[in-house]
């Protein structure tokens, strides 16, 4: 039932992607376009994948222990940046990452340098000071960013923690660095993403008045 469903899906999105392809005035524009060639990224691994199918058999060696098939069917996730075409939220989300990517990269850069401070200090602290109580969870400054950034995102799944009543501080300070720091560039994000959206809404609005305008003529 499932492999129907897919079979359905693909063959209309196959469709879509042909006719859009036909009626397209620039044919290589419509080639380089970014959500066009997600289009292309969704459905060729399927038919790969049944290609691979048909050649190498159901149950064959080379099926089960094919990596590449494995990742080809993973590129199926592009069936929901497929949504974009027709959602104006994913749209707004798109064209915000695109307009702030250096508000991005400074909240980057910050993550990255609080990162490497927290880590190598909580290493000391829980793993290099006192010989009688070392925590094997901060064994070295690459296992300590783990609980770095799960500590700076407030996230706190528990796996590890400090023991140590310095280290224990540590991680107060941490958390309140991590909220500080997560709070600046993200107030200029929301800022773009709301106009982003309002945008997009205008445009929505003022095509499809335009294409009722048309429609009545």
């Amino acid at each position: 039932f499932d492999r129907i469903i897919e079979a359905i899906c693909i063959g209309w999105f196959t469709a879509e992607c042909i006719v859009r392809f036909i009626v397209s005035k620039n044919k290589c524009e419509f080639v380089r376009r970014p959500l066009n060639i997600i289009d292309l990224l969704a459905i060729t691994p399927y038919y790969i994948s049944v290609l691979m199918t048909v050649f190498t058999g159901e149950n064959s060696q080379l099926q089960r222990a094919g990596v590449t098939l494995r990742v080809l069917r993973m590129m199926r996730i592009f069936w929901v940046i497929k949504l974009a075409r027709h959602f104006i939220g994913l749209q707004t989300l798109g064209l915000t990452l695109k307009r702030c990517y250096r508000e991005m990269v400074m909240l980057l850069v910050f993550i990255c340098v609080a990162m490497a401070i927290f880590s190598a200090l909580s290493q000391l602290l829980e793993n290099g000071l006192d010989l009688g109580t070392k925590n094997k969870d901060y064994a070295s400054i690459p296992a300590a960013c783990w609980w770095v950034i799960i500590s700076m995102t407030t996230v706190g799944y528990g796996d590890m923690c400090p023991i140590t009543v310095p280290g224990r501080i540590l991680g107060g300070i941490c958390v309140v660095s991590g909220i500080v720091l997560l709070a600046l560039p993200i107030t200029f994000i929301y800022h773009s993403f709301v106009q982003c959206y309002h945008e997009l809404k205008f445009r929505s609005a003022r095509y499809s008045r335009s294409l009722s305008a048309e429609f009545l003529n």
